[in-house]
């Protein structure tokens, strides 16, 4: 699985950007503003209806940022390691493990948004949001990542691939994570060539006709549900 849009006739895929981004945004203010127990369970609870709007599994949403995880499980090892008896403080990973759980839920839903928006209607929805050449800016950003990132994801894959095929497993694996590091900057630099070139033949311009927006009756509630995680991160 490669985190890019899918098309889709969920609810989530009916709203319009600009309405998904403010759901999120609000989402992730109130995700860090209500950092205990029961804000995280009331965190999780929205993320839930979330992913049921983008009719997208958690398992799904979880498979998709996999590349996080080892570092948000590292943030409360390491923290309850002690350099002393007892060597392992648990009660010490407790404040991290709720931080690193907080992060979790912002890239589900975040999962939710890229899987359910086109790359064109996310640009859209910011050149249309912030005006100028910052807004112009932005979009142009946010579209090169969503079209970038999945490939340069895919060409790790491959050079992890290959190296496995060259049994490249029984290498140490600092030397593996060499290989695909050195394998993974070179496509990459390799493929940004390529996309500038690509760029100047097809005329890249900062103002392109972008699809209309239109809010809709279903982005009312989402509205609501966006203020109200606004409201909620302010209390």
């Amino acid at each position: 699985m490669t985190l890019a849009y899918e098309p889709g006739d969920s609810v989530a895929h009916r709203l319009d950007p600009r309405t998904k981004l403010a759901v999120q945004v609000g989402f992730a203010v109130a995700a860090f503003a209500h950092t205990t127990p029961r804000g995280l369970a009331v965190a999780t609870g929205i993320t839930a209806v979330a992913l049921l709007a983008a009719a997208t599994s958690p398992v799904e949403a979880v498979a998709e940022v996999r590349y996080a995880l080892p570092f948000l499980v590292a943030g409360p090892a390491v923290a309850a390691l002690t350099l002393g008896p007892p060597w392992v403080a648990l009660a010490e990973a407790g404040g991290p493990a709720l931080a690193s759980y907080r992060v979790l839920l912002v890239l589900v839903v975040s999962t939710a948004y890229v899987r359910t928006t086109p790359v064109r209607d996310s640009r859209a929805a910011i050149q249309r949001t912030i005006p100028g050449r910052t807004g112009r800016l932005l979009g142009v950003g946010v579209a090169l990542v969503f079209r970038f990132l999945p490939v340069l994801v895919a060409d790790l894959k491959g050079a992890r691939t290959a190296m496995r095929a060259r049994l490249g497993t029984e290498r140490s694996l600092v030397e593996r994570m060499r290989i695909v590091a050195a394998a993974g900057v070179g496509r990459a630099f390799g493929r940004a060539d390529r996309l500038g070139l690509a760029l100047r033949a097809r005329c890249f311009a900062w103002n392109p006709t972008l699809p209309a927006l239109q809010l809709s009756w279903l982005d009312g509630p989402a509205l609501l549900i966006a203020g109200g995680l606004l409201v909620w991160a302010a209390l």
